[in-house]
């Protein structure tokens, strides 16, 4: 087996799919302990690699071609002896060959015409895969095979957990207290469950003394935020756009529960280890749904879905969506609490 010592791991965006790269981080990380490991990531996602286990080094790199194209010197001179290339895309897949690595892997189905520029190409069995299991695949091409159950290992600082301790403290909510989060964004329209829905399911759970229910999410949505809170008979806490991406980690494995679309904190909470309730629309669970065991994804049996589209084209809008009741939701967050009442 080679003896890699300088890797690059290319897997820039987004938030979910960076998740899913960490077992794969990991498994590498294993089988070549004494490797530099550099990640490349969109700047705006830096801040949760910075604590994923085992990276020695963070890559940076803005969202424009300009932004990509500035890296390659740079990138040249650090002389990878091994890129990997998780993102499967023409940009992730040209800056790999161009950082002069002798050895540049990735998937033999990647998109936009990325496998010309690969000198190993690794073939994906079959669509209907995690992504998680999807990644694994190229590990296991570079000798990083799997140990058991796949890893998602972040190194949290203290001052995360104190930080969001204090967050929580300021909104009401006291540390070592029981509160489920609610994430009702996604980036996509599609994927977004009604805001009334999520008004209804957090009054009951209110009602039901689960302890205070907590929106969270980015700054550009808060306005999904606020029309989930208008509709609510009881106050919610909003912590949209109060954290940052490298806070979310610490946040979510203090949380009892996650009520969330189909989203890159969706993936967090079940990395660190949070209970998920997941509302699925037009995108598939068995590739990115919350992974692992005990999390309860849920979705209307519509015969167009999964259709992986941005726009609906059913007669009924969101039919896939909107058939899931809150009573359906409800229930499975009242099983998911009765598996872990107190957060860690």
């Amino acid at each position: 087996m080679s003896d890699y010592r300088h890797i690059l791991l290319i897997k820039p965006s987004s938030l979910g799919d960076i998740v899913h790269a960490m077992p794969t981080c990991a498994a590498i990380r294993r089988a070549y302990p004494k490797a530099r490991l550099t990640w490349l990531v969109k700047r705006e996602w830096a801040g949760l690699v910075e604590r994923i286990d085992g990276v020695d080094r963070v890559w940076p790199v803005e969202s424009t071609f300009t932004g990509w194209l500035s890296q390659v010197s740079l990138l040249r001179a650090e002389r990878f002896d091994l890129v990997v290339d998780l993102q499967g895309l023409f940009r992730s897949a040209a800056i790999g060959w161009l950082s002069g690595s002798p050895l540049l892997v990735g998937f033999a189905n990647g998109r936009e015409g990325s496998p010309w520029f690969y000198s190993r190409r690794v073939p994906v069995p079959q669509l209907e895969m995690h992504a998680v299991d999807r990644y694994l695949l190229v590990g296991k091409a570079v000798g990083a095979m799997e140990a058991g159950t796949p890893e998602f290992r972040f190194c949290i600082p203290q001052t995360d957990y104190e930080e969001v301790d204090r967050l929580l403290s300021r909104s009401g909510v006291t540390p070592g207290t029981s509160w489920v989060a609610m994430n009702v964004s996604a980036r996509w329209p599609t994927k977004r469950w009604p805001a009334a829905s999520f008004a209804e399911v957090a009054d009951r759970l209110r009602q039901e003394g689960c302890g205070a229910v907590v929106m969270i999410g980015g700054p550009d949505e808060r306005v999904e935020v606020a029309a989930v809170r208008a509709e609510m008979k009881i106050p919610a806490i909003d912590l949209s756009g109060a954290t940052t991406v490298g806070l979310l980690p610490a946040l979510l494995s203090k949380a009892s529960l996650l009520i969330t679309n189909d989203s890159g904190p969706m993936h967090i909470a079940a990395a660190v280890g949070t209970p998920v309730v997941a509302l699925f629309g037009p995108t598939s669970a068995a590739r990115t749904g919350p992974y692992g065991v005990g999390h309860h994804v849920l979705t209307g049996n519509v015969p167009c879905r999964p259709c992986f589209s941005r726009t609906c084209q059913n007669i009924l809008p969101l039919e896939c969506l909107r058939t899931v009741s809150p009573e359906q939701v409800l229930a499975a967050a009242r099983s998911q609490r009765s598996l872990r009442m107190v957060p860690r």
